[in-house]
């Protein structure tokens, strides 16, 4: 089945939609083929803010409505306690509210950016996706990553070649509590790194430490930029700059 076909068959659908490759090209093609789109953006602590601005950046490219629902995640202490199923517990949160708030607005259909090169057993919110009957055309119609990246390109979405991006929680280690400074402190980091010109990286704790992890192409660049680093590492975490590890 094409997509074209699939999305064809509902009039009215509500995207999750997070700002990403998959679920920006997703919202490209429901607005093409569908009569009443709408997207629902969640955002909480563990979101960054520039993925916000890039949900609203594309959903302005494409004239489409966005809603933005704000939740704060760590209220919720089984999410906070960070056990190694946090994220399928936070995927259930946040599709919930998704799925609540789009079923206010009168849509019976939700669905979500998940691709076919998406491997089940890896994605811990597939489960959830299911518990909220959640469709996910891309992967039902058999759609990769790279085909993606690559129809994406041709309808001139500046999020065709965006690096894949996981939420800020997972810069922390299962069984350390996460706390909202923790994540402001690693999203300011991670921002000051980006501006210097890093795009695939990220700072993850361990022990309260920080742990520089880039491509392996990168190491020369993080060897001249070693000052740099260093500053950045002690503004927010008060260590210097630690060795970079392949990610």
């Amino acid at each position: 089945m094409t997509l074209k076909d699939f999305l064809g068959k509902y009039e009215h659908i509500a995207i999750a939609f997070s700002g990403g490759v998959d679920s920006s090209y997703l919202l490209c093609c429901a607005m093409r083929y569908c009569d009443d789109v709408t997207a629902y953006y969640a955002q909480t602590p563990f979101q960054p803010r520039f993925e916000r601005t890039d949900a609203e950046r594309v959903a302005k490219f494409l004239g489409a409505k966005l809603k933005i629902i704000t939740y704060n995640i760590l209220n919720d202490d089984v999410i906070a306690a960070n056990t190694p199923q946090r994220c399928y517990f936070c995927k259930r949160k946040m599709f919930g509210l998704i799925c609540a708030q789009a079923q206010k607005d009168g849509y019976e259909t939700v669905a979500d950016g998940t691709n076919a090169s998406d491997k089940f057993s890896e994605r811990p919110g597939m489960k959830a996706l299911a518990e909220n009957g959640i469709l996910s055309p891309l992967r039902e119609c058999g759609i990769t990553k790279d085909y993606v990246r690559t129809m994406s390109k041709d309808e001139k979405l500046f999020t065709w070649d965006k690096p894949a991006y996981s939420c800020l929680a997972t810069r922390i280690p299962h069984g350390t509590r996460i706390e909202e400074q923790t994540l402001f402190r690693i999203e300011m980091a991670e921002n000051e790194i980006h501006a210097l010109g890093f795009s695939d990286f990220r700072v993850r704790l361990s022990e309260g430490a920080p742990r520089f992890q880039i491509k392996e192409g990168e190491f020369t660049a993080a060897a001249k930029y070693k000052n740099e680093l260093s500053a950045i590492f002690k503004r927010y975490f008060n260590a210097a700059y630690l060795n970079p590890e392949v990610r």
